[in-house]
């Protein structure tokens, strides 16, 4: 028979355990009808998260999950971990992927949107709040088409650095197309007649004109033309590779022309062709900055000025202009206030009238 002891332990060991505190406060809140309290938060876990949401969002911008990873300085792996990580806790797909490249899908783009506003405004207030009362410093990567890299923004480079002592200063020139958010750029300055169908904000820096122009010496062995189809009886200096057909893009009031020439020679760089026009080899059609100070100077004379096009500009393109880095910002307002003196062209006076040496039959309209 059991003692009065071992009943009491044996009734102990049957009872259950009484609620902890936080339990019992969810089934009286429950029991009167109120929703129970929210967990806890999963801080680390939520940390996590919004690195992957960061991975995932630059994955989209590069459509490459290689590029991604040099822009976050992680390796291709770990990008494409993170994105199965987060592909298999949404229960979506993301990407469509090939051996090439990587595309969002319908879901992937959803995501996208969000995460895109929510980086924005976290890269906003980190720029801002490491912007407040300082300099503009560090490495400011900038690309730039050689021209327009070699002959204008190169040599404002030393007052721009003076002026701002803790940047330094990458200059990439090259005419090939870059992807500025993939090869690590800041910005890319370009010249063109219309901003470029992309994610960057392009802001203008200085309005340019095309030009037709010729030395001195030769407007006086050839003559001056005086409409478009006289170009044919003309030596014109192209730029370009050789091709069958070459075409200059030329307006009149009734809208843009496309005015057959036959080149008496080509050259790939607009050097090459200035210093050809400067020869007296024959006429070149450029942008106005690339002979801007041959014009001043007299060393070449313009011609067919009623017909040249007056849409072109130098553009800054940069990814957004929210948040801007001091440096970016400080180099876009620097160019802004220095490239229009040098290479904006205030219309010429029209050439003076003589006589057409040839007339063209043919001109096509765009």
């Amino acid at each position: 028979m059991a003692s009065g002891s071992e009943r009491r332990a044996a009734q102990g060991r049957r009872r259950p355990a009484p609620p902890p505190p936080a339990a019992r406060e969810r089934r009286d809140a429950g029991q009167a009808g109120a929703l129970p309290p929210a967990a806890p938060a999963r801080d680390p876990e939520i940390l996590d998260d919004l690195q992957s949401f960061l991975v995932f969002a630059r994955a989209v911008e590069a459509r490459s999950f290689t590029a991604a990873a040099r822009r976050l300085r992680t390796t291709t792996s770990a990008v494409s971990k993170r994105v199965a990580r987060l592909e298999e806790r949404l229960g979506v797909s993301l990407f469509e992927r090939t051996t090439r490249a990587v595309a969002p899908t319908e879901a992937g783009s959803r995501l996208y949107e969000r995460c895109a506003r929510i980086l924005r405004e976290v890269e906003a207030a980190e720029i801002e709040l490491a912007g407040l009362g300082s300099a503009p410093r560090g490495t400011l990567r900038v690309s730039a088409q050689v021209t327009l890299g070699d002959e204008h923004v190169a040599p404002l480079a030393a007052a721009f650095l003076a002026r701002h002592p803790e940047v330094r200063l990458d200059l990439v020139c090259d005419d090939k197309p870059v992807n500025v958010v993939e090869e690590g750029f800041d910005l890319a300055l370009r010249v063109g007649s219309g901003l470029p169908d992309s994610a960057l904000v392009a802001r203008r820096l200085a309005t340019l004109r095309s030009v037709v122009c010729g030395s001195p010496e030769y407007v006086a062995r050839r003559g001056v033309p005086l409409a478009p189809g006289d170009l044919l009886a003309h030596d014109c200096l192209h730029f370009g590779l050789v091709s069958v057909a070459s075409y200059w893009a030329l307006r009149t009031p009734a809208g843009p022309l496309s005015v057959p020439v036959v080149p008496r020679a080509h050259f790939t760089t607009a050097s090459a062709l200035r210093h050809a026009a400067l020869a007296g080899l024959g006429l070149v059609h450029v942008p106005s900055m690339v002979v801007t100070e041959d014009l001043r100077s007299g060393k070449l004379v313009s011609v067919l000025d009623g017909y040249t096009r007056r849409d072109l500009g130098i553009y800054a393109l940069y990814p957004s202009a929210r948040g801007l880095a001091p440096k970016v910002r400080a180099f876009v307002d620097f160019l802004a206030e220095r490239l229009p003196p040098r290479v904006e062209l205030a219309a010429a006076a029209p050439s003076e009238p003589v006589k057409p040496r040839r007339r063209a039959r043919s001109v096509k309209r765009a």
